[in-house]
């Protein structure tokens, strides 16, 4: 099996989801189905068929995240020495160089990607441009609207 990058913090989500769904989720929709099969005839029992619905994903996401975790590579940013280089966990200060406009992304993995919050996923375009490069470095990302040219301001690892 193949591993999956992801940082502490995404580590940290992923099992915080996993112990709710166990622990508050899981018993919950159980509830709700035992009150449903109480009501009688489940032929035409539509809390009954939500319950299950539900249940059937919220042990489906159990299993996914389950998965995800055991085949995690766990990796804490601040601990990284990468000479200044742009890895996974990186963060990076980018200036776009038409407009000037000063960006912070760091780059996760796929589960804690959130661009609003300026965690780009690894895979993404930019971050596979970034990937490799150093401060002072120009990176070329083919977007939608065509070619954006980015330098590298500033690279950390926190």
């Amino acid at each position: 099996m193949a591993t999956i990058p992801i940082t502490r913090k995404g580590a940290e989500k992923l099992k915080e989801e996993l112990h709710r769904l166990k622990t508050l989720d899981r018993p919950a929709v159980i509830q709700a189905i035992a009150e449903a099969r109480a009501q009688g005839d489940l032929s035409e029992n539509a809390e009954y068929d939500a319950a299950k619905d539900r249940q059937g994903f919220i042990e489906g996401r159990i299993q996914e995240i389950e998965g995800k975790l055991a085949a995690a590579q766990v990796i804490d940013p601040s601990t990284l020495d990468a000479g200044g280089r742009v890895v996974f966990g990186a963060t990076v200060e980018l200036e776009e160089q038409s407009s000037g406009e000063l960006v912070t992304y760091q780059i996760v993995g796929e589960d804690e990607a959130d661009l609003k919050l300026g965690l780009i996923n690894i895979s993404s375009p930019i971050a596979r441009a970034l990937i490799g490069k150093e401060e002072g470095d120009l990176a070329e990302v083919q977007a939608p609207g065509g070619v954006k040219r980015y330098e590298i301001v500033v690279v950390t690892y926190r």
